[in-house]
């Protein structure tokens, strides 16, 4: 399933800017940003759980958020774009 992935992180301290981080490295292990702080990606249900948690464990809760929206399996006739495409494609083999 296709997970938008969209947070906002208090930046104002070295602690929520350190925080911003880590939910930046833990959201590009599981899929691309496309933009600053939105991401999508696509996963399993397990990997969705264990993003979640870890999301969860790292984020400020009383001052920091994150949104997650579910476009499902048929993300491909709900996702449209317009201008400079910078991003690849998310279901095709990536060789590193």
């Amino acid at each position: 399933m296709m997970v938008l992935i969209t947070y906002d992180v208090e930046t104002a301290t070295l602690a929520g800017a350190r925080r911003l981080r880590r939910v930046a490295k833990e959201c590009q292990n599981y899929g691309q940003r496309v933009q600053n702080s939105v991401f999508e990606c696509v996963l399993t249900e397990a990997q969705y759980a264990m993003l979640r948690n870890k999301i969860t464990s790292l984020i400020d809760e009383e001052k920091d958020s994150v949104r997650f929206y579910f476009l499902g399996n048929n993300w491909n006739n709900r996702v449209e774009f317009v201008g400079r495409k910078t991003s690849f494609d998310v279901t095709s083999e990536l060789i590193i």
